[in-house]
């Protein structure tokens, strides 16, 4: 754990927690909140650990026992948990931190501007994928990060730590390409219990990703956000590229945690009724989850 550098608290003890606190831990000060005891330990004692790769001890503890100031406070709990987490982003980044959301989906940025302020919260988008192997032990694959072009700072912090990171003006079209490669991945191999790469084994499952990327598409360019290329094709690159990861949907199956469905395809479902465009997959895979996250444990 670094005395230096930048001070960066990561709300959250999952993959993605887990792997920014490994490689930025290194040169800046990390502390980690969260509410899994065994994450929290493994964090202290042996720490962060990336495949491959020494762990980091790091400072962790419960998330509302962290204390401020910090420059950059990442949130990276899962969707569900954001309206309990965001008051204790906005004390942690103080006056002059910066809340930035890394999470996926929609709708997840609203709720911390309303507790720190719309010029306090900013955004990325990552591709990264990210398996969780136990407490705070991850297997990463590669991909990269966008942040807002104000996160220069942070930007040239995670490219120093070994993170492909760029920046943009407009986030609005990297944030719907990654929702739609997260609607036409993670319901399905977290309903099916597939990695990744096996929806390209089977015809079927290959026109659901299709059509549920391309779903996805039309929302985003009905709501003035139109993706460059193919949408269908990036989900499909994506599962290529991750075919090993086990998506976080899937994750959350298995550690019977609640899903991120109602911000994912749940809302792409929403967004189409409100703006007119048929999303008849996303709609069966929201409701097929829903349905899913209803039933007892050992029938699921």
């Amino acid at each position: 754990m670094s005395d230096g550098g930048l001070r960066i608290a990561i709300l959250g003890t999952g993959a993605l927690a887990t792997f920014f606190g490994a490689r930025l831990g290194r040169a800046h000060r990390v502390v980690i909140g969260g509410s899994w005891p065994a994450g929290l330990a493994a964090l202290r004692a042996p720490g962060a650990c990336i495949e491959g790769e020494d762990p980091v001890p790091l400072s962790a503890g419960p998330i509302d026992a962290l204390e401020p100031p910090a420059d950059f406070v990442l949130v990276l709990v899962k969707g569900p948990q954001t309206a309990g987490v965001a008051p204790i982003a906005a004390r942690l980044a103080e006056r002059s931190g910066v809340v930035v959301t890394l999470q996926n989906g929609l709708g997840l940025r609203g709720l911390l501007e309303a507790a720190a302020g719309r010029e306090q919260v900013a955004a990325g988008v990552t591709d990264l994928g990210v398996t969780l192997l136990g407490p705070c032990r991850v297997r990463a694959f590669a991909g990269r990060l966008v942040l807002e072009d104000r996160l220069d700072r942070l930007a040239g912090a995670l490219r120093a730590c070994g993170i492909e990171t760029e920046t943009a003006r407009d986030l609005r079209p990297h944030v719907w390409r990654k929702l739609a490669v997260n609607c036409a991945l993670n319901a399905l191999t977290a309903l099916l219990d597939i990695d990744n790469g096996a929806v390209l084994d089977d015809p079927s499952r290959r026109l659901l990703v299709e059509k549920a990327a391309r779903e996805t598409a039309a929302v985003a360019s009905a709501a003035g956000v139109p993706l460059p290329g193919d949408a269908a094709e990036d989900a499909l690159a994506v599962a290529r590229g991750t075919a090993g990861n086990r998506s976080s949907m899937r994750q959350d199956f298995a550690g019977q945690a609640a899903t991120e469905i109602e911000f994912l395809n749940g809302a792409v479902a929403r967004e189409g009724l409100r703006l007119g465009v048929p999303t008849p997959v996303n709609t069966w895979l929201a409701n097929e989850v829903r349905q899913r996250a209803l039933a007892p444990a050992g029938a699921r």
